[in-house]
């Protein structure tokens, strides 16, 4: 009898430990290790790459309104590990052709005895992600995420090369956050921007063992977009937007169907600065939203604008910058904001015939929409309402205008979202390219969406016209671009120009 029940205690004991057992992810050159553990019911991973810790004791989860599901939870035994493969081939991003190599690895987590939540891992030699995949619970077939316990803890030392949240409805006629705010280079952690965190990617230096870049990708109409919330000791955790972007409109938490899938955390850790650089994962872990039959033309263009401010979108300028393009052989021209009432759409006609007879084709800018900024430039109301929307997309698909430049979103819910979504895939209707500009950072978008062009959502060209701090401060910005902001997608800058000083006569 003492033997049966030496051997239950002993069965007990092992089957403790298994399912206490840490549960590793290694790349597939076996040098980047994501462990993931339960302690005390709440689930956690670490990153080491060559043995050197990058990310320590980080918290998992996801708090929902149908169930807390970052604690009380258990881990199951078995982790489902495969390998995945993908090619793929981009005319917009930083490398022609990419083969992905990954070791996925989906982790199950239960509570009260019934499945909840998978976190699924993916882990390439230099990139790790993650993302969570929330189950039915009874009844419920949808759920709103209330926030996310998604974590990054950084060993002590660590320093950040970050840009800061701005506050919702401020600056230029209530138009941010529009991820315009200056970089805090080599800064030590424990703070939070400004009070509102930072705007994705975020780059951190980790002492003496490399550098880290967190981000995300595959955000579409499905949910928000996110920032990185700075705490203490280490601590960086998800937040989702705040309550009065876009002028309150819509909710900060956003709504899932059951079962359903958030984004993807993207964490590409390198020695060097290299791998930040050269990481694809941003468009690696997503897929075109929709297919298209059209041949999108990019191309270079000029930009009177940015030298010649509201005031030179009138007939003449513009088309002295067709010429402009002609001579440069570039092919598109960017007409800016006012031209409905300063040009006409009778004289944009003519301008896009013109251009046609030197191979110059037109972009047009517009304003997002008119209920949630007070920007006064024109045209507005057309590209935050479908019908309108379409209307125009046609006209301009007649005339033979390349694409469009959409501007003043100034929020991240998922509800703008949707706006970023609809704009694209109508205008793939007509051929069109978009680009997006006063705006959030694009998460994968040059393969979700394939007449995706650009977004700005840098502190860009156009501040070089406004404020000598910004010419003074440029040659450092620009360097810090590569590294940061244009690692996980198109950034559209803005066109410039040579000029001695930055205003259309040459003049101090």
């Amino acid at each position: 009898m003492k033997r049966t029940y030496l051997l239950i205690f002993c069965m007990m004991l092992a089957f403790g430990f298994a399912g206490a057992e840490d549960k590793k992810i290694t790349s597939p050159d076996g040098k980047l290790v994501v462990t993931v553990f339960i302690e005390n019911g709440s689930p956690f991973y670490s990153v080491s790459l060559n043995n050197k810790q990058f990310l320590e004791k980080s918290p998992l989860g996801v708090n929902t309104n149908i169930g807390d599901f970052s604690s009380e939870l258990t881990l199951n035994d078995t982790v489902a590990i495969k390998k995945i493969t993908d090619s793929y081939s981009l005319p917009n991003i930083k490398k022609s052709r990419v083969d992905y190599e990954a070791s996925e690895g989906v982790l199950t987590f239960s509570k009260a005895g019934k499945k909840v939540i998978d976190v699924i891992f993916r882990v390439s030699n230099n990139d790790v992600a993650y993302k969570y995949k929330v189950y039915q619970q009874r009844n419920p077939r949808s759920c709103v995420v209330k926030n996310e316990t998604s974590g990054f803890v950084f060993p002590a030392g660590t320093t950040t090369f970050l840009t800061a949240q701005s506050k919702a409805m401020v600056g230029f006629a209530r138009t941010m956050p529009s991820y315009e705010i200056p970089y805090k280079v080599d800064a030590p952690m424990g703070e939070n921007g400004h009070g509102n965190g930072y705007t994705f990617p975020c780059l951190f230096k980790v002492n003496d063992a490399g550098w880290v870049l967190i981000s995300e990708t595959g955000v579409d109409s499905r949910y928000c977009g996110s920032r990185l919330i700075g705490k203490a000791d280490g601590l960086y955790t998800i937040g989702f937007p705040m309550d009065d972007e876009n002028n309150g409109n819509g909710t900060s938490s956003p709504g899932i169907p059951l079962p359903g899938e958030t984004p993807w955390r993207t964490i590409t850790v390198g020695e060097t600065l290299a791998p930040i650089m050269e990481t694809t994962v941003a468009f690696d872990l997503v897929e075109p939203r929709y297919e298209t039959t059209q041949k999108f033309q990019y191309g270079k263009g000029t930009w009177s604008w940015i030298m010649k401010m509201d005031g030179a979108t009138v007939f003449d300028v513009q088309k002295e910058y067709i010429d402009f393009s002609a001579a440069l052989g570039y092919q598109t021209v960017l007409v800016d904001a006012l031209w409905d009432t300063q040009i006409g759409r009778d004289k944009i006609e003519e301008l896009a015939a013109y251009g046609k007879t030197k191979n110059v084709a037109l972009f047009l800018w517009y304003n997002s929409n008119g209920y949630w900024n007070d920007a006064p430039q024109g045209p507005r109301g057309i590209m935050d309402n479908t019908i309108n929307r379409r209307k125009e997309m046609a006209w301009m698909k007649s005339i033979g205008v390349r694409g469009i430049k959409v501007d003043f979103f100034g929020g991240d819910k998922q509800v703008t979202m949707k706006v970023y979504e609809d704009i694209l895939y109508d205008a793939n209707d007509f051929g069109l390219l978009v680009i997006f500009h006063g705006c959030t950072l694009p998460r994968g978008w040059e393969r979700m969406y394939p007449n995706y062009a650009a977004s700005e959502a840098i502190l860009a060209s156009e501040n070089l016209h406004f404020s000598q701090g910004s010419c003074d401060a440029e040659a450092f910005n620009a360097c810090l671009h590569p590294f940061i902001r244009n690692t996980v997608g198109s950034m559209d800058f803005g066109g410039s120009a040579l000029n001695k000083f930055y205003n259309a006569n040459n003049t101090p």
